[in-house]
């Protein structure tokens, strides 16, 4: 494996990520960690988001390659990004030597009601017509972190400046999510080893999406016990801690 990629989910960028990167590194000194930003956000918000998850796949990969990185890689993604990274494996198995999907759904795999939970779409839509990013922010964080209150106003001022630095229009929102609702992933496993992390706590996917995506996939799955949809923002230690204690187990295999 010569790098670990990460990729983010629906209208969320590399910054996002925010400490994450850096405790992963730790658990990775050899290794480049680069976080990648889907078609239409982040460094590329200006770009036109494609509306199918082969596409988004197929633009990471591209992404990968501009930046000089040689797969084989490992890839941690998030949410929408786990969906593209799931259609990498399936597409390119060659190019990954393992995979960890964090927050993830698939279809077929669960219903849409635990896919998206009905008691996220209220803030949902407050979050998408807030004329303010604070405002926009404040929501999203409600749905994406169990992280203490106290913690909240620095991370949603963090949120919104990046809101206002990078803009994502609300047509590449909208062709993000209709990349997702129309994606179904392959019955079989990818030929990857895959790993699967969740939170007990998360308001917007149920959980038990990513334990299905385990159970059908034969992958190991670990929950957090209180972290909302955002695991690596609610506990970025225990997420590198779970991945290089399962690397490990690869390589011993």
């Amino acid at each position: 494996m010569n790098a670990w990629l990460l990729l983010r989910g629906l209208t969320r960028e590399a910054r996002h990520w925010g400490p994450f990167p850096a405790a992963l590194s730790d658990r990775f000194p050899r290794m480049p960690v680069v976080t990648i930003d889907l078609p239409g956000n982040g460094e590329r918000h200006a770009e036109r988001s494609p509306p199918d998850m082969p596409e988004i796949a197929l633009a990471c990969r591209q992404r990968a390659s501009a930046l000089g990185l040689r797969p084989p890689f490992g890839v941690l993604a998030m949410s929408l990004g786990a969906m593209a990274t799931a259609e990498w494996a399936r597409a390119c198995p060659q190019d990954l030597a393992c995979a960890v999907l964090i927050s993830a759904s698939l279809r077929p795999f669960s219903p849409a009601h635990r896919r998206l939970r009905p008691s996220a779409w209220a803030s949902l839509l407050r979050a998408a017509i807030a004329p303010d990013p604070a405002q926009r922010e404040r929501e999203v964080w409600h749905i994406t972190s169990r992280r203490p209150e106290r913690d909240r106003e620095d991370v949603v001022g963090t949120w919104a400046a990046l809101r206002r630095d990078r803009p994502v229009t609300a047509g590449n929102t909208l062709r993000q999510l209709w990349a997702a609702a129309r994606y179904r992933a392959p019955p079989e496993a990818p030929a990857v080893p895959l790993l699967l992390l969740s939170g007990k706590g998360d308001r917007l996917v149920h959980p038990s999406c990513s334990a299905a995506i385990a159970r059908e996939w034969g992958a190991p799955l670990h929950t957090h016990p209180w972290a909302g949809h955002d695991v690596p923002l609610d506990d970025p230690a225990w997420v590198a801690d779970a991945v290089a204690a399962w690397v490990q187990t690869l390589h011993a295999r």
